[in-house]
């Protein structure tokens, strides 16, 4: 054998080899799917900047984050093996980075103090009714292809 393969062969061998135990490969689906999540948060935020009225960029981001988890959570609990990345990268990730129950408080508060209480009433009714239906029905939609 050459010098220069066997070399090359011996520098192959003492790399470490990068390996990643199960937790860490969950963290890391978290870690991509929240920053995607993020991602899509901040641009619901620059097309809705905060205002005086209706916070649209909070309450379309936690119905879109409610509609998703819901059919995810439905879909992939019954079709895909518990050991999949899909539920944390999804899930945990995207879902939970996209979604934000701190904001959504924060923004009915500031309405009710802002001399709005009836705008601050409807936003926090019309979220949770609406999220409520949404993950109903997402969860139906979801389980309507299998059954169906």
């Amino acid at each position: 054998m050459p010098s220069v393969t066997r070399g090359a062969a011996l520098c192959a061998r003492a790399r470490p080899r990068l390996t990643l135990s199960p937790a860490g490969l969950r963290t890391g689906a978290i870690l991509l799917g929240g920053a995607g999540g993020a991602l899509a948060r901040a641009g619901l935020a620059e097309a809705w900047p905060p205002g005086d009225s209706w916070p649209w960029a909070t309450f379309v981001a936690n119905l879109a984050g409610t509609a998703l988890l819901a059919w995810l959570a439905t879909r992939l609990s019954e079709r895909v093996a518990p050991s999949q990345l899909w539920r944390p990268f999804l899930g945990t990730g995207l879902c939970g980075a996209l979604t934000t129950f701190s904001a959504f408080q924060i923004e009915a508060i500031r309405l009710a103090k802002d001399g709005r209480p009836g705008l601050a009433v409807s936003y926090v009714t019309v979220s949770l009714g609406l999220g409520m239906a949404l993950a109903a029905g997402m969860s139906v939609l979801a389980r309507r292809g299998r059954y169906g």
